[in-house]
């Protein structure tokens, strides 16, 4: 018989939008309406991506959020202590977040995960104690002809489960805390296909779904965003789903406001010109005021959009560990970044 700390826990909204507590993880609670106001205070800082103004690089990505009053890790980077290291190096406690949210299955965004969850909760016992995921991000991951499955998530759940910690499996869009969502997996209206090219060894491997095994498009693929009075914050990991998708999937679901920021890793570091053109348009027509490209998005992409979109060495910068974006202030770059 599975054991119950083996199962992924389906929790409601009320779940979702209230502080970690032993009812809510049983899936108790009263119904949640949730309250359509907008974020007030945000602050982003990245913890994990290759330039590092403070603390170590990587080819991974992190970040922490602390949006009015709470406090939730996004992905957890690409080994064991970066992410922790880097928090410690910028003063940064982790031990008071008690949610992470993976974007989405691959190693660079998720080794940390069971390793941070170890470390925090021998502090508090609810740091890093209820994971984000959508739909699809367990699936079996093989190549053609081999029975393995390299799904690395398949051998972190365990383990993280063993600590007490509740996988969040979200098969839609949805509003996690006022203000707050995220995006469960994107619709893929427009052909952008950004993945692949980090590893020979990825592009070969395929997705089992419904017993067959098809390309890895990342289908679980989720990005969060933030609904404040000045546009939409968007932040994404790798954006594989790809970065215009995304946006159309907020203004969808959340309201059809401007970008006033977008913040992460956006998979275009070995795209085509054609797609690059056709991307810095669309972007152009989001109105995105301040960019942050890190980890896979490209440093030439970075200064490339730079000038088509019309921002300057203020509002659109190479992502680096020790940035941060405020929505009251804007981006603090450091010296290296800008």
């Amino acid at each position: 018989m599975t054991s119950r700390r083996s199962v992924v826990r389906q929790l409601t909204l009320a779940a979702l939008a209230a502080p970690l507590a032993p009812s809510l993880v049983a899936g108790a609670g009263r119904p949640f309406t949730p309250a359509r106001r907008k974020v007030q205070q945000l602050r982003i800082t990245i913890l994990s991506t290759m330039l590092a103004d403070s603390g170590l690089g990587e080819w991974g990505f992190a970040a922490l959020v602390e949006v009015d009053g709470r406090r939730l890790l996004f992905d957890t980077g690409a080994h064991d202590d970066v992410v922790s290291r880097n928090a410690r190096d910028l003063r940064l406690a982790l031990d008071t977040v008690p949610e992470v949210i993976l974007s989405h299955n691959h190693g660079d965004h998720t080794v940390g995960l069971v390793p941070l969850r170890r470390e925090l909760a021998a502090t508090r016992a609810d740091a890093l104690g209820r994971a984000h995921v959508a739909e699809g991000i367990f699936a079996p991951r093989r190549r053609e002809g081999e029975p393995a499955d390299l799904n690395a998530m398949n051998r972190f759940r365990p383990l993280y489960e063993a600590t007490g910690g509740v996988f969040v499996v979200h098969k839609q869009a949805g509003e996690v805390l006022p203000g707050v969502w995220l995006t469960g997996p994107v619709p893929r209206r427009y052909p952008e296909r950004n993945w692949g090219g980090a590893a020979a060894g990825r592009l070969e491997t395929k997705v089992e779904i419904g017993g067959r095994l098809v390309e890895d498009t990342v289908p679980d693929d989720m990005s969060m965003i933030f609904d404040t009075e000045q546009g939409l914050v968007v932040l994404t990991g790798c954006g594989h789903a790809g970065v215009v998708n995304t946006i159309e999937h907020a203004r969808a679901v959340v309201r059809p406001a401007p970008v006033h920021a977008l913040i992460g890793g956006i998979h275009l570091f070995n795209a085509s010109e054609q797609t690059l053109t056709w991307t810095e348009e669309q972007l152009r027509g989001f109105g995105v005021r301040h960019l942050i490209g890190a980890h896979c998005t490209g440093v030439e992409v970075v200064y490339r959009f730079r000038q088509s979109l019309g921002l300057d060495r203020s509002r659109c910068v190479v992502g680096a560990v020790g940035q941060v974006f405020d929505l009251a202030s804007g981006i603090r770059a450091g010296a290296i970044a800008r």
